[in-house]
Formats: C-alpha cells, sequence, structure tokens
C-alpha cells in the first residue's frame, strides 16, 4: 500500500537530510522554471526555450512582477489613471496655496501647470524636452481630467490585452509626446492626456481598416463619427487643442499601421515588445526626475 503523497515528501526530505549529514553527495540538480513565461527549462539553461527570456533576469520577468503587483487585466492604464490623478491633485494643491479657488471648468492656476510641467515651445527648445511627456499627465480642470480618464478607462483596457502591456505603454506615450510636438509647433501652451487618447483612437481606426467584417465596419464608422465630434467641439469652445488632438491621431494610425495587432510572440518579437515598453517607462521616469529638479531650483 503506497504511503499518502505528504508522507512520501516527508520521508524524501529525510533522505536527502541524511545524505547531507553522512556526506553523500550533493542534491540531484533540478529542472528550472522560468519567471518569465513559468515554463519548465533545462537544468543549464540560461534562456528559456518558450519566451526568450533569460532565467537570471530579464525584461519580461520584471515586466510579469510589476503587473501582478498592480493587479487587474489592464496595470498599465490602472497606473496612468493614479499618476493623472496624483498630478491634478498636487497642481489643485499648488493652485490653492496661492489662493486660487476651485471650479469645475477651470480653476488650476497657469503658474502651477507651468512648475509641473506644461507643454511651451520656448521652454522645450530651451532643453526642457520632458515637458512633452509631463504635460500629457496634467490637467486644468476637473471636467478636463474627468472626461479625459472616462476615456482612458472606456478604450485603454481594451488595447492592452490587444497589444500586450509594454507595447501598449510605448504607444501611450509616443503618440502624447507626438501630439504636444505637433502643439508646440502652432506655439500652444498645452496640458492633457487627450492627445495620447486620440493617439489610442487612431489605432482602433488603424486596426479597423487591417481587419475585414461588418463589425470592424461598424466600429470604423463609430470611430469616425467620434473623431468628427471631438474635432467640431473642438473648434467650437475656447482653449481646445486641435493640433495636439489631430497630432495623436495621425501618429496613432500610422503606428497602428506598423505593429501587428495582437500580443507579440515568443522570442525576439516578445524581447523587443519588453525593449520598447521599459524605455517608455524609462523616459517618463527621467521627464518626471527633469521636471522635480526643475521645480526644486524654483
Amino acid at each position: 500500500m503506497a504511503l499518502p503523497y505528504r508522507w512520501q515528501w516527508r520521508i524524501e526530505r529525510w533522505k536527502r537530510a541524511l545524505r547531507g549529514l553522512l556526506g553523500g553527495g550533493e542534491e540531484q540538480p533540478r529542472p528550472k522554471v522560468c519567471p518569465a513565461c513559468g515554463a519548465l527549462v533545462g537544468i543549464s539553461a540560461t534562456r528559456c526555450h518558450e519566451c526568450g527570456s533569460g532565467i537570471n533576469f530579464s525584461m519580461a520577468a520584471a515586466s510579469r512582477k510589476l503587473s501582478s503587483f498592480f493587479g487587474g487585466r489592464a496595470p498599465v492604464t490602472s497606473v496612468l489613471l493614479m499618476v493623472n490623478v496624483l498630478l491634478y491633485g498636487i497642481s489643485l494643491a499648488m493652485t490653492a496655496q496661492a489662493g486660487g479657488s476651485f471650479s469645475l471648468f477651470g480653476g488650476i492656476s497657469g503658474h502651477a501647470l507651468n512648475t509641473l510641467g506644461a507643454s511651451r515651445i520656448d521652454l522645450i527648445l530651451a532643453g526642457q524636452w520632458f515637458r512633452l511627456v509631463t504635460a500629457m499627465f496634467l490637467h486644468g480642470s476637473l471636467i478636463h481630467i474627468g472626461s479625459n480618464m472616462m476615456v482612458l478607462l472606456d478604450i485603454g483596457p481594451t488595447l492592452e490585452e490587444l497589444y500586450g502591456s509594454p507595447r501598449y505603454l510605448f504607444l501611450y506615450v509616443i503618440t502624447g509626446m507626438f501630439s504636444f510636438v505637433v502643439s508646440a509647433l502652432f506655439g500652444h501652451l498645452a496640458v492633457g492626456a487627450s492627445g495620447a487618447l486620440m493617439g489610442l483612437i487612431g489605432l482602433l481606426l488603424a486596426i479597423t481598416t487591417k481587419r475585414g467584417g461588418v463589425h470592424m465596419k461598424v466600429m470604423r464608422s463609430r470611430l469616425l463619427t467620434w473623431v468628427v465630434i471631438i474635432f467640431l467641439i473642438g473648434f467650437s469652445l475656447p482653449g481646445v487643442d486641435n493640433a495636439a488632438h489631430f497630432g495623436g491621431l495621425a501618429a496613432g494610425f500610422v503606428l497602428g499601421k506598423v505593429f501587428a495587432d495582437r500580443e507579440p510572440l515568443a522570442g525576439a518579437e516578445r524581447q523587443r515588445a519588453q525593449a520598447l515598453g521599459w524605455l517608455a517607462g524609462l523616459v517618463v521616469v527621467a521627464s518626471f526626475a527633469m521636471m522635480l529638479k526643475q521645480f526644486v531650483k524654483i
């Protein structure tokens, strides 16, 4: 009669301990587990045969740990939301400290936005390139951040699942930066996530042109209607940065044509996607570090 599994495990552990005590030799090496995808790999393997990630350290493994820390199916979208809300709270506190009053349609002072990294062509040309990044996390009012975050939560998780978190982060950051490049060329003082969000809409439009079927045609029609309404509102209301909207939309559409609309495959493609994600993350961190450096000087 076979012993229960728990007792088999205990006896085996005692045997190994006894062999070590009596000089019975070292424990037999065991297969390793890939920290990125969880596949079993060889005893002496340094790289996973399934996903191509390094066994000892890899960007894929680090990304997986970060994703599990923030949880959910869209960790990058969750972090973007938190950073936007945090920066709005800081800018609101700075405005209140300077004697400003709260308003749904405004209220955040130009001084607070400029200090925290609003997009300005003169300062960008003077070397403060970080404003192309920090500006996409700043908002001028509760209505401004509220509407943008609703769009982010609506379409962000879908695209993050489609492209994978690292590639999604890269696409969000690069389309947001390009939107402020276009805005700066028109001499605008600009803030807001809408340029990057228009980039996400551009990605969706590109996807609908690459995929066939009635569903894609209906989605494309709805997206185009949405874009037309956004620009009509932009031209009707003062203070809306249509240049940034157009820049983000164009960048998203082009990148949507270039990138495969699926999660990256194992191997070199996944490694490139991880590298792009980490590059985008480092650019964001470096931008905020440079903003804080300027903040301390002020």
